[in-house]
């Protein structure tokens, strides 16, 4: 492919509004351009890239036995009123203008109830069973603030894939293989992962697995353990109990007039005490509307997620001021734990509060805070449990090393759904018996754009991008210097020639420019290899071979720069 018939609208400036590499250099390099707020069009050399993510994608797919189909981006909002996702997934599900012809439509940011429905008209019997059906289809999804480029956006590429099976055995041998498809899917996009466990969030299901890149433009945090292979996303982190406290004389209850100082950092300020000398007392209401207390040190924060799990509910939150103040007698802001077990309320107490002595907290009094407070004497320790976000400082709760933190971007996630949609959606299976039972699902997710903005993250230094030879839009650039010297462009449409022969994908810059925009274009962009074909090279029987990602550079002869580079292709792709 030629430079001069194709389309590469490079541009020299960075954008004022890209403030992470990947978003700076798709567009500096003429991959993607902005439409609206979270959408884009790829260009060209992006969607070159793109399309290379999508052929790894379904190449191992298919090998792992998924079937694909392509499912309807508009989606009837009764399909998700079955499930109760079209409440549980809140704004993000984007809905619909109402006319005659699509009321109740919606925008598909995932699959779940469509595929149940297919499954539940086609599938009858064990006999049909395993089976997972994928798609490499655009979702959307109603971001408040679309950013990042494309790791954040409204509209995105994704492949999903659906196993069905008969048990939980099944599942696990389905989940087994889509885990070990996606570890071949990104080491061939030569990406740097870290496999974690996570929340299932508003998919579902009670195991799930997240695929990060760690990077300083990531969103996501992990939390990992550098001694044992513990990792997990912040939503699913656990830390180990802290150590015994000395022990000390308990202090006795002492009420404490607080005016109108409701935040921790006040209080403390006023009763000069640390922030992890406080007890946070919140009131939550469970899945079933029932009000839950939590307990968590005053220096830490509720992880919700954790809460609902250690409940043994499907979720919670914050109650509203009139229930608080029915709960506590008090005013928003002077909740404490002491006295509210007597009062009926259930209370859970984070684990590192079960440690704290002589601590401090509301008086479910308005206006007043509570010193001296003990954990096991001023109310029972009945349920304890790790409930809060994991901070620096916390050791991990297999082998008590200090966790560490790394800023990463979730490429790929995988779910054990269990039976949740398909009991919803009475999605069930005839056993030899005749007996039916719900089939068991998984669901697994890849956001391929983001792949492509992961790549770049992890390849790229101040001149641009350095593209891996599995995704690189072309695979080799050959460079004519002196684009109008017959010479020149014979030797180099004659390397091209070769090379494409040998199936290597190359990209010739025949633009008559001068060799500094030309070379600074070259390293934007970023091809694995670059061939530069000039007249004082020429001269004494030489081309330039160089690589993009370490700067080597050798010096070769015409004819035997084909061979070397097909070579180095090859092995790069093997």
């Amino acid at each position: 492919m030629r430079w001069t018939n194709f389309f590469i609208p490079t541009i020299k400036e960075t954008p004022a509004d890209a403030t992470v590499p990947s978003h700076q250099l798709m567009i500096r390099a003429g991959l993607i351009r902005q439409v609206a707020a979270g959408s884009y069009t790829y260009l060209p050399l992006g969607y070159r890239v793109l399309r290379k993510v999508e052929q790894i994608i379904r190449d191992e797919m298919n090998r792992a036995g998924a079937i694909e189909l392509n499912m309807p981006a508009m989606q009837p909002l009764e399909l998700w009123q079955e499930t109760g996702r079209d409440e549980l997934m809140g704004p993000p599900l984007i809905r619909l203008a109402h006319q005659h012809w699509r009321k109740g439509t919606v925008l598909g940011t995932t699959h779940e109830e469509v595929i149940t429905d297919i499954a539940r008209a086609f599938i009858k019997s064990y006999k049909q069973l395993p089976i997972n059906l994928y798609q490499i289809q655009t979702k959307f999804r109603d971001e408040q603030r679309p950013k990042s480029g494309v790791l954040r956006t409204r509209e995105f590429l994704m492949k999903d894939a659906y196993s069905f099976d008969c048990d939980k055995a099944g599942l696990d041998a389905s989940y087994e293989k889509m885990y070990h498809a996606y570890c071949r899917i990104f080491d061939r996009c030569s990406l740097k992962y870290i496999i974690v466990e996570a929340d299932s969030g508003a998919i579902g299901g009670d195991v799930s697995h997240e695929f990060m890149v760690p990077t300083d433009a990531g969103e996501d945090l992990l939390a990992q353990c550098p001694q044992c292979d513990y990792a997990a996303n912040l939503e699913r982190a656990a830390c180990a109990p802290p150590p015994p406290a000395p022990g000390s004389s308990p202090a006795d209850l002492e009420q404490i007039h607080t005016p109108d100082m409701r935040t921790i950092e006040e209080v403390c300020r006023f009763l000069k005490r640390r922030p992890d000398q406080m007890i946070k007392t919140l009131v939550f209401v469970d899945g079933d509307g029932q009000p839950l207390v939590a307990l968590v040190r005053g220096d830490h924060d509720i992880n919700e997620m954790k809460l609902a799990r250690a409940a043994g509910t499907s979720s919670v939150e914050l109650a509203d001021a009139s229930t608080i103040e029915s709960i506590t007698g008090a005013a928003v802001g002077f909740a404490g734990p002491q006295g509210l077990q007597q009062r009926g309320a259930r209370i859970i107490c984070d684990q590192f509060v079960a440690a704290m002595h002589d601590a401090a907290g509301g008086a479910n009094k308005t206006d007043y805070h509570t010193t001296g407070v003990e954990p096991g004497r001023d109310f029972e320790l009945k349920e304890v449990a790790d409930i809060r976000i994991v901070v620096q400082g916390d050791r991990c709760s297999h082998c008590q090393t200090e966790l560490v933190f790394k800023k990463c971007i979730e490429i790929g996630h995988v779910f054990k759904l269990g039976t949740k949609y398909s009991s919803a959606m009475g999605a069930d299976y005839l056993d030899e018996a005749g007996k039916p039972h719900p089939m068991v699902m998984g669901c697994y997710g890849i956001g391929a754009n983001r792949i492509v903005a992961a790549a770049i993250e992890a390849g790229h230094d101040d001149d641009g991008i350095i593209w891996p030879m599995s995704l690189a839009p072309f695979h080799v650039e050959v460079l004519a210097l002196d684009a109008q010297d017959p010479n020149v462009m014979q030797v180099a449409q004659r390397l091209v020639d070769q090379l494409e022969a040998a199936g290597i994908e190359v990209l010739l810059d025949d633009r008559p420019a001068r060799p500094g925009p030309k070379f600074k274009d070259a390293d934007l962009i970023g091809l694995p290899l670059r061939v530069t074909v000039g007249k004082r090279s020429l001269k004494d029987g030489l081309v330039e071979l160089r690589r993009r990602d370490s700067g080597q550079v050798t010096k070769l002869a015409p004819d035997q720069t084909g061979v070397q580079v097909a070579q180095l292709v090859q092995e790069a792709l093997a």
